[in-house]
């Protein structure tokens, strides 16, 4: 069987209409990334008026979180629990020790303590926990 009664047997129409379907797709795809590459080269040229590659300076009048009474007795004992691990800690295991000591909303209280920068993280992954700032805040 040669000629077309071998692509109508073979599902060749099919075969082609999709071929067709794809490289148009793709080549209308290419059309459009390129029309829009003047777009992508003027952010590129404009990167240092962006806020996403300016470096960040450390804010110094930070909002003060308010703590409630209950997350302040949770507070307490979290700092109760960090200064029974090591100087550097893991929030993982800081956080199976709170909820096998029963304390109330660990995830919540925990949350709120690293909003407040009272537990910070150190370069190795790591976390300290700042007395300073938890004298300030909490006390």
């Amino acid at each position: 069987m040669y000629g077309l009664d071998a692509i109508n047997a073979y599902n060749g129409w099919a075969i082609s209409v999709v071929g067709v379907t794809i490289v148009f797709t793709g080549l209308v795809t290419l059309s459009m990334a390129i029309s829009q590459l003047h777009k992508l080269l003027d952010l590129w040229e404009n990167r240092k008026e962006l806020s996403l590659f300016k470096k960040k300076s450390p804010a110094t009048d930070q909002p003060l979180v308010a703590f409630t009474p209950g997350q302040k007795e949770s507070s307490r004992q979290f700092k109760l629990l960090a200064e029974t691990l090591n100087d550097h800690f893991s929030l993982p295991r800081l956080l199976k020790l709170a909820q096998i000591s029963g304390i109330d909303h660990p995830h919540a209280t925990l949350a709120t303590l690293l909003e407040a920068d009272i537990i910070v993280s150190d370069t190795q992954g790591y976390h300290v926990l700042d007395m300073a700032r938890f004298n300030t805040l909490v006390s």
